[in-house]
């Protein structure tokens, strides 16, 4: 299911809503910690600097935080306890020049978090909903998207995942794009209204879901099964990759099935999210008006 989308990039030039002069000996007050603007495609547009405000962000709301920037070398032993404490939350870490920080927020103390548009939730706050259904014969529907990097992608993935009654939308704690401006954009509003959960370990969570019943099913365009005839069961996982990389060998090796969607053979593949809809419409098709 390739798609290559745009390339990801941190060297666009920001807007900054403030002109506030670096100061990195100075704690920033939250009034001077600026909001700035990032790459409106591949990255989170809200990046907030400091070390104090960064902390607040991994304590208390770390499932809206897309990625931490950390200043290269920087010898400092907050800035490495910090590095800790996101690694344990499983957000994604990046070293970067200084210059690359100064573009997102200024001033920042060497530490820049970037924020997704819509807070993400924990599979352990939803985890009793899809491995202790009440009746075995419930119907529900989990997609899991991965190794997207097309905000657009992503987006249109959010949008079909809604239209076709997904109850939950997963995917990984790196590896994708983060939920954009963009991403908000194409989803047409239903961003607002899918859940959309990071777990901490999808490949753990896959594994459970399929050890309490669950259908694991992958799309590839070189599997032999043809999606137009496969029989979906009740409670079924979809899953797609995305640009360039595909289905990641950790959910391949938990699949019950792999299946093609039929195509011409002058198609290369069709892209992450039309592959996900048309899937999901095959599930869908039978279960709502």
């Amino acid at each position: 299911m390739d798609y290559k989308g745009p390339p990801r990039s941190f060297g666009r030039t920001p807007r900054y809503k403030d002109s506030i002069p670096s100061n990195e000996n100075r704690r920033p007050r939250a009034q001077d910690v600026s909001v700035s603007m990032g790459d409106s495609e591949t990255t989170p547009q809200v990046a907030v600097g400091g070390m104090s405000e960064v902390e607040e962000l991994i304590t208390k709301e770390p499932y809206r935080v897309h990625r931490i920037l950390f200043l290269h070398q920087s010898k400092n032993p907050r800035l490495y306890t910090l590095q800790k404490m996101a690694k344990k939350n499983h957000i994604h870490v990046q070293q970067v020049e200084a210059r690359v920080l100064d573009e997102y927020a200024r001033p920042n103390q060497g530490i820049v978090a970037l924020c997704n548009e819509k807070a993400l939730l924990a599979w352990e706050d939803i985890s009793e909903e899809f491995l202790h259904a009440p009746e075995a014969d419930i119907q529900k529907i989990i997609a899991v998207a991965t190794n997207i990097e097309d905000p657009r992608n992503l987006g249109a993935c959010i949008r079909s995942c809604l239209a076709l009654a997904v109850d939950v939308l997963l995917i990984p704690a790196k590896g994708m794009c983060g939920i954009t401006p963009t991403v908000a954009r194409t989803s047409a509003n239903a961003l607002d209204k899918l859940r959309i959960c990071r777990p901490n370990n999808l490949e753990a969570v896959i594994a459970e879901l399929k050890a309490s019943g669950y259908q694991i099913v992958g799309l590839d365009a070189a599997a032999d099964k043809n999606l137009a005839e496969f029989n979906f069961e009740k409670q079924v996982l979809l899953a797609v990759g995305g640009e360039d990389q595909g289905l990641p060998p950790f959910i391949r090796k938990q699949c019950d099935a792999i299946t093609r969607i039929p195509m011409m053979p002058d198609a290369h593949s069709y892209n992450a999210s039309v592959a996900l809809s048309l899937g999901l419409y095959e599930i869908s098709r039978t279960r709502i008006n």
